[in-house]
């Protein structure tokens, strides 16, 4: 005989349980089916109303929803004359199920019909850049990806070819490819309305001479007919309502100048001497900006030459006589730059209304000594705040200083990535993801001595939340088995916590659960809130990792005073703000 060797293979077996409903699920189910084992359409309607805030379900709508039920549980639909039922099993599906059971309500329910300046506006910087601000291409797909998405404010910086015939867009003095003007306004056209009905506003960064503004004037005109809105008078007191624009799309620029010859002091236009992007973390790897540290002026900003090409250029009336008139007809937005004193750059026009832009170091300044300037300003003009010349990575800041200060144009970098960026799309979530959110009455009013909105004075408790976090399930689905841990299931928690004012932005965690795919957690956590009208429920879930940097494993914000009350599945999200198809949490909400 003779001899042998052997091999012995281990085999890695994943430990999967499918997901049992919590116990404060069962309760309910025990309450409301009045012990019984199967749950009608009646009681369903009660627990709807009692529990979920859902005072307006009828009889039909919930029968509605136990059909649906059981089509996807049970692939098939019930007979006419059969009378659903739901088990305890079904009645957890229904909670779990993002379609059936959302957090957010998916229609359009605030008044749309104020001027544009009550709106906080979805708003895009550099719309047509694919990656970072100083060689990626320029190209229509971002702005596609943002229309989808809801953006309703597109930015394009327009320069002449290199044959000064015809106009592209591109990020002027870098090395991003550029992409010909006419291709993105065709996409724009497309794609304006897919998401939502509401005006697209395009703010264009001008850098064109007379005859090329005309050939504008007349592209545009060409490519949009019916769809552009301009105002009949060169200024208005007020501006129109969203609802009077709905499936318009509007211009706004700088008064019209002659195009600037690029300057050679490339380090004076944001380019870095190496030529080279600094090599930072991952973008989405870094907490949002502290709004304290954002708003203490930097000395260092003081000499920062890094600014958009938005402050290097110059508003000379002796230029803008040389504009083509029908150029400057279509602006229906003018916008402009701080000129001299803050101050003055601030005052109220009761005659006109206006845009002023400010980079985000500009306004954190301003807020500083501006503040209450700001608000009042605001509350009759558009202000648009952008992001500093340095963030040459497409990374964002903390948008809170902006809407704070009620700018309704607060552009981010859509291209990029982290969690200020997802503020921005949790933001954006409420009134029915149309893109326009009604700003709260305390930045739209002012008080009986003329005072407004400052979250620096100490504000009252005026309500808190409590968030339940339950359980988790999807990730074995919508990740390789081996994503989280090559030997063993992965260990998830979640961090929960506020986005808002100073005073009421937190972040808490669970505790890990060890080795499971369906993680249970029912852990509670209470947040009490001063400004709920600007706050966003931040949640994350990460994979503990003794050894390195935990691992991602899902986000999303919520704004919450749209949050609905109860028992809600919360569909979770990827670091670029895409939607993953399985991985979800069931929560509970509650106000006190």
């Amino acid at each position: 005989m003779g001899s042998y060797k052997y091999c012995w293979c281990f085999t890695r077996k994943f430990r999967w349980v499918e997901a049992q409903a919590p116990a404060d699920v069962k309760e309910a189910f025990e309450a409301y089916a009045e012990g019984g084992s199967h749950m009608n359409a009646e009681q369903l309607r009660r627990f709807l109303a009692d529990v979920q805030g859902d005072a307006g379900a009828t009889a039909a709508d919930t029968e509605r929803v136990m059909e649906q039920v059981h089509q996807l549980r049970h692939c098939h639909s019930l007979g006419k004359l059969s009378m659903p039922l739901l088990a305890l099993d079904d009645f957890h599906h229904f909670l779990f199920s993002e379609d059936l059971n959302p957090p957010l309500r998916s229609q359009v329910h605030q008044d749309m019909t104020a001027p544009l300046s009550h709106y906080c506006i979805y708003t895009g910087h550099n719309s047509y850049l694919t990656g970072n601000q100083l060689s990626s291409d320029c190209s229509d797909v971002p702005i596609i990806k943002a229309l989808e998405r809801g953006v309703r404010v597109i930015e394009l910086d327009i320069w002449p070819n290199s044959t000064k015939d015809d106009i592209n867009v591109l990020h002027g003095r870098t090395l991003t490819t550029p992409v010909e003007l006419v291709k993105c306004l065709r996409s724009i056209k497309e794609y304006a309305f897919v998401a939502s009905p509401y005006p697209v506003i395009i703010t264009l960064e001008d850098h064109l001479t007379p005859d090329l503004q005309a050939k504008v004037a007349e592209m545009v005109t060409q490519t949009f007919g019916d769809l552009l809105y301009y105002p009949d008078k060169d200024s208005s007191e007020e501006f129109p309502s969203p609802e009077s624009l709905k499936r318009r799309i509007i211009l706004s620029t700088k008064p019209p100048k002659e195009y600037l010859e690029a300057k050679d002091d490339k380090d004076k236009d944001g380019i870095p001497k190496n030529g080279k992007v600094s090599n930072e973390e991952e973008a989405w790897g870094k907490e949002v900006p502290d709004l304290q540290d954002e708003l203490k002026s930097d000395d260092n900003n003081e000499n920062d030459q890094t600014e958009d090409e938005e402050e290097n250029e110059d508003d000379d009336p002796k230029v803008h006589q040389n504009s083509p008139p029908e150029y400057k007809h279509l602006i229906t937005i003018a916008a402009g730059k701080p000129k001299g004193r803050l101050s003055d750059s601030l005052k109220v026009d009761p005659n006109k209304v206006r845009r002023l832009s400010l980079s985000e170091q500009e306004l954190a300044k301003a807020a500083i000594s501006h503040g209450a300037d700001l608000v009042r300003f605001t509350q009759k003009n558009l202000l648009r705040i952008y992001p500093k010349g340095t963030r040459f990575n497409s990374s964002n800041y903390n948008p809170f200083i902006g809407w704070m200060h009620g700018a309704q144009m607060v552009a981010f970098n859509m291209q990029g990535y982290g969690r200020s960026l997802w503020l921005m799309h949790g933001f954006y979530k409420a009134n029915g993801g149309c893109g326009y959110v009604k700003k709260p009455d305390f930045l739209l009013e002012a008080g009986p001595k003329n005072e407004v909105f400052d979250h620096k004075a100490n504000l009252p408790m005026k309500k808190t939340l409590k968030v339940k976090v339950y359980m988790g399930d999807g990730w074995r689905m919508d990740f390789n088995q081996t994503y989280f841990d090559t030997y063993s299931p992965p260990d998830f928690y979640t961090r929960v916590g506020i986005a808002g004012v100073p005073g009421d932005s937190v972040m808490k965690k669970t505790k890990a659960i060890e080795d499971d795919w369906t993680p249970v957690w029912n852990e509670e956590f209470t947040f009490p809130l001063t400004v709920p009208e600007l706050a966003l429920l931040r949640i994350e879930v990460h994979e503990y990792d003794m050894s390195e940097k935990d691992d991602f494993g899902g986000q999303t914000c919520l704004p919450v005073s749209e949050l609905r009350p109860g028992i809600r599945a919360v569909p979770l999200f990827d670091r670029k703000g895409m939607k993953f198809k399985s991985v979800k949490l069931l929560m509970r909400f509650e106000f006190v």
